[in-house]
């Protein structure tokens, strides 16, 4: 952190060109949009986060992990050409469009979520959710709640979770949950001309949505 009142404008600029090197790492990424004309959703996921579009009771559509082989998704990364390292393009990224309607939620998550809840145990928990006038609190609880079982199930070494299924299927002798950061955003998507909700007319996108996101780290 670097104070305004002990460093001028140059002072500070200099103090962060001092960390401005290159840090070596890798992500997986997921981006959303949704275009309002078009009643939209495009969708660019690399890697195993991903989403998924509820409608009702109903997964209109999930995204499918990328993987080189079992627990290696493709990465964007960093690494200075050192020998080993996985190295993902953007352009190697699932891209997809797909229809949405009023009401439908969205569940954007890193794979602490997907690898420790199955697809009807995300979608049994967004059931509270009056998903034709959501509120920030409902969805804030739904988002909270899908982020906490996640992580409880992640601990449980009986547990039988997706994660442990695929490393089964791999030949590996494994049960339990997959310890992992986990994080969830859960949006939904409203009228653009609701009364109700509180929006920027004018966007394009149809990022008029309710959403919270959650980060446990265990």
């Amino acid at each position: 952190v670097v104070s305004t009142q002990s460093t001028g404008s140059s002072g500070i600029n200099a103090e962060y060109g001092a960390f401005k090197e290159p840090l070596l790492g890798s992500c997986t990424a997921c981006i959303v949009v949704m275009d309002k004309e078009k009643k939209e959703v495009s969708a660019a996921n690399l890697g195993d986060s991903g989403f998924m579009v509820v409608r009702g009771d109903v997964v209109v559509y999930q995204s499918q992990e990328q993987q080189h082989y079992f627990n290696t998704p493709y990465q964007l990364s960093i690494s200075n050409n050192r020998l080993g390292v996985i190295q993902d393009r953007p352009s190697d990224a699932d891209t997809t469009t797909i229809s949405i309607q009023k009401g439908d939620l969205i569940v954007m998550a890193t794979d602490g979520l997907f690898d420790n809840m199955f697809q009807q145990q995300i979608v049994e928990r967004l059931q509270r959710i009056d998903r034709y006038a959501p509120s920030y609190e409902a969805l804030k609880q739904a988002a909270d709640k899908l982020a906490a079982d996640a992580r409880n199930l992640a601990m449980d070494e009986d547990y039988m979770s997706p994660f442990a299924m695929k490393a089964q299927h791999y030949g590996l002798n494994f049960r339990g949950g997959k310890l992992d950061d986990i994080t969830v955003l859960l949006a939904s998507v409203v009228d653009c001309y609701d009364a109700t909700v509180k929006i920027t007319r004018d966007s394009r996108y149809l990022v008029i949505v309710m959403c919270y996101y959650g980060v446990l780290y265990t």
